[in-house]
Protein backbone atom coordinates (compact mmCIF):
# COMPACT_ATOMS: atom_id res chain seq x y z
CA UNK A 1 0.00 0.00 0.00
CA UNK A 2 1.44 3.38 -0.94
CA UNK A 3 2.07 6.05 1.67
CA UNK A 4 -0.40 8.36 -0.09
CA UNK A 5 -3.12 5.69 0.09
CA UNK A 6 -2.31 5.17 3.76
CA UNK A 7 -2.52 8.92 4.38
CA UNK A 8 -5.90 9.10 2.63
CA UNK A 9 -7.23 6.16 4.62
CA UNK A 10 -6.02 7.73 7.85
CA UNK A 11 -7.73 11.02 7.02
CA UNK A 12 -11.19 9.66 6.19
CA UNK A 13 -13.78 11.76 7.93
CA UNK A 14 -11.41 14.61 8.74
CA UNK A 15 -11.41 18.13 7.39
CA UNK A 16 -9.76 19.29 4.20
CA UNK A 17 -7.14 21.23 6.19
CA UNK A 18 -6.08 18.09 8.04
CA UNK A 19 -5.77 16.19 4.78
CA UNK A 20 -3.64 18.95 3.28
CA UNK A 21 -1.41 19.09 6.37
CA UNK A 22 -0.96 15.31 6.36
CA UNK A 23 -0.25 15.26 2.62
CA UNK A 24 2.33 18.00 3.03
CA UNK A 25 3.85 16.19 6.00
CA UNK A 26 4.05 12.98 4.02
CA UNK A 27 5.69 14.70 1.07
CA UNK A 28 8.21 16.43 3.34
CA UNK A 29 8.97 13.17 5.16
CA UNK A 30 9.55 11.31 1.88
CA UNK A 31 11.77 14.15 0.64
CA UNK A 32 13.74 14.18 3.90
CA UNK A 33 14.23 10.41 3.92
CA UNK A 34 15.39 10.54 0.32
CA UNK A 35 17.67 13.46 1.12
CA UNK A 36 19.13 11.64 4.16
CA UNK A 37 19.72 8.51 2.10
CA UNK A 38 21.36 10.37 -0.77
CA UNK A 39 23.72 12.62 1.15
CA UNK A 40 24.21 11.27 4.68
CA UNK A 41 27.66 12.30 5.77
CA UNK A 42 28.54 14.43 2.77
CA UNK A 43 27.85 17.84 1.32
CA UNK A 44 26.33 17.94 -2.11
CA UNK A 45 29.25 18.20 -4.50
CA UNK A 46 27.26 19.66 -7.37
CA UNK A 47 25.52 22.51 -5.61
CA UNK A 48 28.25 23.23 -3.04
CA UNK A 49 30.93 23.75 -5.66
CA UNK A 50 29.63 27.05 -7.03
CA UNK A 51 30.91 30.31 -5.52
CA UNK A 52 27.42 31.39 -4.31
CA UNK A 53 26.87 28.00 -2.64
CA UNK A 54 30.27 28.16 -0.94
CA UNK A 55 29.44 31.68 0.26
CA UNK A 56 26.15 30.45 1.75
CA UNK A 57 27.85 27.51 3.48
CA UNK A 58 30.50 29.87 4.88
CA UNK A 59 27.74 32.16 6.11
CA UNK A 60 25.88 29.22 7.67
CA UNK A 61 29.10 28.17 9.49
CA UNK A 62 29.40 31.73 10.86
CA UNK A 63 25.79 31.58 12.05
CA UNK A 64 26.34 28.20 13.71
CA UNK A 65 29.48 29.44 15.49
CA UNK A 66 27.54 32.50 16.69
CA UNK A 67 24.69 30.30 17.97
CA UNK A 68 27.16 28.15 19.93
CA UNK A 69 28.80 31.13 21.59
CA UNK A 70 25.45 33.00 21.90
CA UNK A 71 26.76 36.00 19.93
CA UNK A 72 23.48 37.90 20.02
CA UNK A 73 24.98 41.02 18.40
CA UNK A 74 26.08 39.12 15.28
CA UNK A 75 22.86 37.10 15.05
CA UNK A 76 20.67 40.16 15.56
CA UNK A 77 22.49 41.78 12.63
CA UNK A 78 22.23 38.80 10.21
CA UNK A 79 18.68 37.69 11.04
CA UNK A 80 15.90 39.60 9.34
CA UNK A 81 13.34 41.40 11.50
CA UNK A 82 10.69 38.86 10.41
CA UNK A 83 12.95 35.84 11.12
CA UNK A 84 11.21 32.74 12.48
CA UNK A 85 12.59 29.56 14.05
CA UNK A 86 10.21 26.58 13.95
CA UNK A 87 11.09 23.86 16.47
CA UNK A 88 10.42 20.14 16.31
CA UNK A 89 8.68 17.95 13.82
CA UNK A 90 5.11 17.80 15.08
CA UNK A 91 3.91 19.63 11.98
CA UNK A 92 5.53 17.07 9.66
CA UNK A 93 3.63 14.22 11.29
CA UNK A 94 0.22 15.89 11.14
CA UNK A 95 0.38 17.32 14.65
CA UNK A 96 0.52 20.91 15.74
CA UNK A 97 3.68 22.92 15.26
CA UNK A 98 5.61 22.42 18.47
CA UNK A 99 6.87 25.99 18.80
CA UNK A 100 7.72 28.97 16.62
CA UNK A 101 10.08 31.64 17.91
CA UNK A 102 10.27 35.18 16.65
CA UNK A 103 13.71 36.68 16.21
CA UNK A 104 13.72 38.21 19.70
CA UNK A 105 12.42 35.02 21.36
CA UNK A 106 15.03 32.87 19.64
CA UNK A 107 17.90 35.23 20.44
CA UNK A 108 16.81 35.42 24.09
CA UNK A 109 16.85 31.60 24.32
CA UNK A 110 20.49 31.18 23.21
CA UNK A 111 22.68 32.23 26.16
CA UNK A 112 23.76 29.12 28.03
CA UNK A 113 21.82 26.80 25.75
CA UNK A 114 24.56 24.80 23.95
CA UNK A 115 27.96 23.36 24.86
CA UNK A 116 28.50 21.90 21.36
CA UNK A 117 27.03 22.19 17.86
CA UNK A 118 28.18 20.65 14.59
CA UNK A 119 26.55 20.68 11.16
CA UNK A 120 26.90 17.92 8.59
CA UNK A 121 25.19 16.56 5.48
CA UNK A 122 24.69 20.06 4.12
CA UNK A 123 23.10 20.73 0.77
CA UNK A 124 22.53 24.12 -0.85
CA UNK A 125 20.08 25.30 -3.51
CA UNK A 126 20.67 28.72 -5.00
CA UNK A 127 17.75 30.58 -6.58
CA UNK A 128 19.14 33.97 -7.52
CA UNK A 129 19.31 35.97 -4.30
CA UNK A 130 17.60 33.22 -2.28
CA UNK A 131 19.39 30.18 -0.85
CA UNK A 132 17.85 27.13 0.78
CA UNK A 133 20.07 24.92 2.88
CA UNK A 134 19.34 21.51 4.30
CA UNK A 135 21.41 19.55 6.76
CA UNK A 136 21.74 18.04 10.19
CA UNK A 137 22.84 19.64 13.45
CA UNK A 138 24.33 17.48 16.19
CA UNK A 139 24.37 19.37 19.47
CA UNK A 140 24.70 19.11 23.20
CA UNK A 141 22.60 21.25 25.50
CA UNK A 142 24.18 22.79 28.57
CA UNK A 143 21.13 22.68 30.85
CA UNK A 144 21.29 24.79 33.98
CA UNK A 145 18.63 22.87 35.90
CA UNK A 146 18.48 19.90 33.53
CA UNK A 147 21.02 17.31 32.55
CA UNK A 148 23.18 18.05 29.52
CA UNK A 149 21.84 16.01 26.60
CA UNK A 150 23.16 15.17 23.15
CA UNK A 151 20.67 15.40 20.29
CA UNK A 152 20.41 15.96 16.56
CA UNK A 153 17.88 17.38 14.14
CA UNK A 154 17.46 17.86 10.39
CA UNK A 155 16.62 21.33 9.13
CA UNK A 156 15.75 23.51 6.17
CA UNK A 157 16.90 27.14 6.27
CA UNK A 158 16.21 30.07 3.99
CA UNK A 159 18.62 32.92 3.33
CA UNK A 160 18.33 35.97 1.10
CA UNK A 161 21.01 38.25 -0.24
CA UNK A 162 20.08 41.82 0.68
CA UNK A 163 22.32 44.77 -0.16
CA UNK A 164 25.13 42.35 -1.00
CA UNK A 165 24.95 40.43 2.31
CA UNK A 166 23.30 37.11 3.14
CA UNK A 167 20.49 37.41 5.70
CA UNK A 168 18.92 34.59 7.70
CA UNK A 169 15.14 34.49 7.07
CA UNK A 170 13.88 31.19 8.46
CA UNK A 171 14.78 27.92 10.16
CA UNK A 172 12.49 24.91 10.18
CA UNK A 173 13.33 21.68 11.96
CA UNK A 174 12.03 18.96 9.66
CA UNK A 175 12.96 15.95 11.79
CA UNK A 176 13.82 15.84 15.44
CA UNK A 177 15.13 16.62 17.83
CA UNK A 178 16.27 13.06 18.40
CA UNK A 179 17.93 12.62 21.79
CA UNK A 180 20.73 10.18 22.51
CA UNK A 181 20.15 7.96 25.52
Amino acid sequence: MSEVTLARMTCVGTGTTTIRVLAMALAMTIALVTFQHDIRGQASASSSSTPPARDVLDFERQVEAAVLRADITFLDHVCTDDFTYTHGDGWTTGGPILSVDTKSEWLASLPGRYSAREVDSQHVEIHGDVAITMGRVSARSTGSDTVSRAFSFWYIRVYEKREGQWRYLSHRTVHGPTYEE
